[in-house]
């Protein structure tokens, strides 16, 4: 299901609408995490009628920042993610959109996009301040 951005779908309520801060395109990051062992699965954007679909629907939509179009994960690879919850973190400018994911999140076919992808860094510790 991709399409272009049709502002008559559905309108997201007032009350969850003023509560989100969006970028200049319109846009909320959306943090998807499997519902059940925390993992991060993959990071999405979500305009008003995004979110909406999502939360009305059961499945996560994202709109297409590189296609500029509507896309529901799942439907041409059949690696679908089940809605179990969403929240609005406090500043109102992300989303975790927690999920049943079925198969891959990862357009490349891993399990989840930060998959072998660790930088290095320098690991921290509370006990190193003290």
């Amino acid at each position: 299901m991709s399409e272009q951005k049709n502002p008559t779908f559905g309108a997201l309520p007032a009350e969850i609408a003023d509560r989100l801060k969006r970028d200049p395109a319109g846009l909320v990051a959306a943090v998807v995490q499997q519902f059940d062992t925390l993992e991060v699965l993959m990071v999405g954007w979500m305009d008003e009628e995004a979110l909406h679909r999502t939360l009305t629907s059961g499945r996560v939509t994202f709109w297409s920042r590189s296609r500029q179009e509507y896309w529901r994960k799942g439907d041409t690879s059949g690696h679908v993610q089940w809605v179990k919850s969403v929240a609005l973190d406090c500043d109102g400018d992300a989303l975790l959109v927690q999920v049943d994911q079925i198969g891959a999140a990862c357009h490349t076919g891993t399990r989840t996009c930060f998959d072998g992808r660790e930088l290095p860094a320098v690991v921290g510790s509370a006990a190193a301040t003290a």
